[in-house]
């Protein structure tokens, strides 16, 4: 059976269309539906998918012509209609200088509160993944299996190794919803203590490891290659560092 949330607010927080208190309702009602987080990811995978297909014609160069010709017919501008062409533009340069201003002071302004803020969604996604019955992906410890499933299910290319000779073994994988955004998941092991690494493509420069906790939970943050990773795990910190660098390690 379809859940009640799917058809009546799943559609409209991936569109961004809910008030902050219907988005926050529906977020809390993910972390205890599975039905709903796979239709979310299924929608940002279709998303994604589109957006690389172009599925688009260009225009001809007659069409193109004709265009021109038409918008060339059309009447000049009055005297009337030319103060609010100025208004417009006017307006225009000061969406611009503010669009500016923000991309000065944006990072800085992001810096703290959004890494706190991601994390702490991240950490919330591991703890769903702890409890009985979440929705696993595939479970395996060989990498080649994790790393063709993962492949079919998402648009971005996943490393996937096997640490088990150095305490590290492979469990499987999973894509979870970060964000709003499906994100790959590799599962591993250490000691008893699952790991979860999750991992999404980022435009921004290789950074080195950022850490810190939340509730009982410890996570470390990195950038490589265009790859952003965060393991989390309420194993000790120095394991978290450990898998870090056998990752960064392996390419």
């Amino acid at each position: 059976m379809r859940c009640d949330f799917a058809d009546s607010l799943l559609q409209g927080y991936f569109d961004g269309e809910l008030s902050s208190r219907r988005a926050a309702e529906f977020e809390r009602h993910l972390r205890h539906c599975d039905h709903c987080a796979t239709e979310l990811v299924d929608l940002d995978l279709l998303r994604d998918r589109l957006q690389l297909a172009q599925i688009y014609e260009p225009a001809t160069a007659s069409l193109r012509r004709k265009m021109k010709a038409a918008l060339c017919a059309t009447a000049p501008a009055t005297a009337a209609s030319q103060p609010l062409l100025w208004h417009w533009l006017a307006a225009a340069a000061a969406l611009l200088f503010v669009a500016l201003l923000l991309g000065r002071v944006g990072p800085r302004l992001e810096s703290d509160d959004y890494q706190a803020e991601l994390a702490g969604e991240i950490v919330d996604a591991h703890v769903r993944s702890l409890q009985p019955g979440h929705m696993n992906g595939i479970a395996s410890g060989d990498a080649r299996v994790v790393k063709g499933w993962l492949d079919e299910k998402g648009t971005f290319a996943v490393p996937v190794h096997d640490f088990a000779n150095d305490g590290f073994a492979l469990k499987g994988g999973r894509v979870d919803v970060i964000e709003g955004h499906a994100v790959a998941v590799l599962v591993y092991e250490r000691n008893g203590h699952p790991i979860n690494v999750f991992i999404w493509p980022t435009r921004e420069r290789d950074s080195p490891p950022r850490t810190g906790s939340r509730q009982s939970f410890q996570w470390v943050d990195w950038r490589k290659g265009k790859m952003e990773f965060c393991a989390v795990s309420d194993a000790d910190p120095v394991a978290l560092e450990q898998l870090h660098q056998l990752m960064n390690s392996s390419g």
